[in-house]
């Protein structure tokens, strides 16, 4: 679990593959394999360079707090979703309403992914559906408006639009996730967005259920 964030390229069919096999037959969520499907987006995030990185960067330090609560004595309760949210609220492990004894609970670190998780589905699904000249910055601002920007304070949001101004084009985008033509990366996007969206729902009906969408 502790390959580099950095060193390999991205590969749209590997996280196709990884979100795929996210979900169990009764619907959990797998912990391990979430977090190997966000290794791959941070690949895809760090290949177009530092625009991302200030959500990149975040991103790679949720994996790791994820990644030691796997590793430790109680790590078999991290082993899906599911059972970390018991596990965590049966314990008393997660801070409800401010941030003091447990800034580093499993439910709060994976609310921040699921987010984001939203952002890049959004930007994603219109990369898919967009045409050769339209405007990557548009389509992120979109889609960072419909979902991380209400979680931002207002110099993060401002920092951001100015960053995606410098998006590169369309082709580019494509070009990085390594699939082939412009034609076989939107056939792509159409297999691993529903994947992705899937486990985006489960994970936001769960959070719902327990009522932790807004754990500070």
């Amino acid at each position: 679990m502790a390959d580099s964030l950095e060193d390999r390229r991205f590969s749209l069919a590997e996280v196709l593959d990884t979100f795929n096999s996210c979900l169990t037959e009764d619907k959990e969520v797998l912990i391990d394999e979430y977090m190997s499907g966000w290794r791959g987006l941070v690949r895809f995030m760090n290949s177009l360079g530092t625009i991302f990185s200030f959500i990149s960067k975040d991103a790679v330090n949720k994996i790791q707090i994820m990644v030691n609560h796997r590793q430790g004595e109680n790590g078999e309760q991290y082993l899906s979703m599911q059972s970390m949210v018991k596990y965590e609220l049966e314990q008393e492990l997660v801070d409800l309403t401010k941030r003091a004894n447990h800034p580093e609970s499993g439910c709060r670190t994976v609310l921040r992914l699921h987010r984001a998780l939203r952002w890049l589905e959004l930007f994603l699904e219109r990369l898919r559906t967009s045409k050769e000249d339209d405007k990557t910055s548009a389509m992120c601002s979109e889609a960072y408006n419909e979902s991380l920007a209400r979680h931002h304070p207002w110099i993060i949001r401002k920092a951001t639009g100015v960053a995606f101004c410098t998006l590169p084009g369309r082709a580019t985008f494509f070009e990085v996730m390594n699939v082939g033509s412009a034609e076989q990366v939107v056939a792509m996007l159409g297999e691993a967005l529903p994947l992705i969206s899937e486990v985006y729902r489960v994970t936001e009906e769960l959070y719902a259920q327990h009522n932790l969408l807004e754990l500070p």
